[in-house]
């Protein structure tokens, strides 16, 4: 369950931007896997901060979290309507009709609103506006799409389109709302909204961890034992990775900030675990030099818990 994001970062609710973010920055820090490694708890404390952050560090999305339009995951929320809120405006501004300062009395004007609502004929019509109904659609995206935004084509099943615009770091899950591309209205009222629940497609490279992409690396001996540069993928393209001498099978390296985009503009971090690959034919040459080296008997030292 989603946690109150004010709450995972120590802020109150009239917290200041700056506050925010200098909240973030120092839970951040604290709990940041690197420093905490094999700490599961600080792990998961790491992954609600950044989500906390991604509503509360964006005012527009901080803004619809305290209208309760989406929750602390950034899902939106189904919004409740009422029949006031579609009621024409009367002489003075309120509900034409429906208005009383009879508390739950006027409610025993139940059938005459009904059979306005329903009468037909005699000149008469109804003057009830009522919002058109919300529609859900199913949109399945590509998971680097998802992490970096897109634009997409969403066919409806009267083979119309409409354009659905995927926000970078969009999760798996997440619904998006258009708003006015739901059922039409009545009697004029407004239209509803299309729910759009995003599906990301796995990738056969990455996962992602909360705004963080792992991936795994193979590397040849040679680079293991001496070191040096090699490229290594990350969600936009190529870069180059160092490689420290005796770097061992299961070693992370992390490059910064090549991870998801947040709505601020930052990113989340890639974490290489390096993977050792012997040449796919064999190699007389290193089988000789591996049989005569004086370190073969020499084994990694292992806990009493392996």
């Amino acid at each position: 369950m989603a946690t109150d994001p004010y709450q995972v970062l120590g802020v109150s609710k009239n917290a200041s931007q700056e506050e925010i973010q200098q909240a973030y920055r120092k839970l951040a820090k604290k709990h940041h896997p690197d420093l905490n490694p094999g700490n599961k708890k600080a792990e998961e404390l790491f992954k609600d901060i950044g989500t906390a952050y991604d509503i509360l560090g964006d005012p527009e999305k901080r803004a619809r979290f305290d209208r309760g339009e989406i929750d602390a995951s950034g899902a939106e929320q189904t919004q409740r309507h009422y029949y006031r809120e579609y009621a024409d405006a009367g002489p003075e501004g309120g509900a034409a009709g429906y208005a009383s300062n009879r508390g739950f009395a006027d409610m025993g004007d139940a059938e005459d609103i009904f059979a306005e609502f329903f009468r037909r004929g005699g000149g008469g019509r109804s003057t009830m506006r009522m919002r058109g109904g919300d529609v859900t659609y199913r949109l399945e995206v590509d998971f680097l799409d998802a992490v970096n935004g897109a634009v997409r084509q969403l066919q409806l099943p009267d083979s119309s389109e409409i354009k659905v615009t995927i926000p970078p770091g969009t999760r798996d899950g997440q619904i998006l709302r258009l708003r006015g591309k739901g059922q039409p209205g009545i009697n004029e009222g407004p239209p509803g909204d299309a729910l759009i629940e995003v599906s990301v497609a796995p990738h056969r490279v990455f996962t992602r961890k909360g705004d963080d992409i792992y991936a795994d690396l193979a590397i040849s001996l040679t680079e293991a034992v001496l070191g040096g540069k090699v490229q290594a993928p990350t969600p936009t393209g190529w870069v180059t990775l160092t490689i420290p001498k005796w770097s061992n099978s299961g070693r992370i390296l992390r490059l910064k900030g090549k991870g998801v985009a947040r709505a601020d503009g930052s990113r989340g971090d890639e974490f290489v675990t390096l993977r050792i690959m012997l040449p796919e034919q064999p190699d007389p040459e290193l089988e000789k030099f591996v049989a005569s080296w004086n370190g073969r008997n020499t084994r990694p030292k292992q806990s009493a818990e392996s």
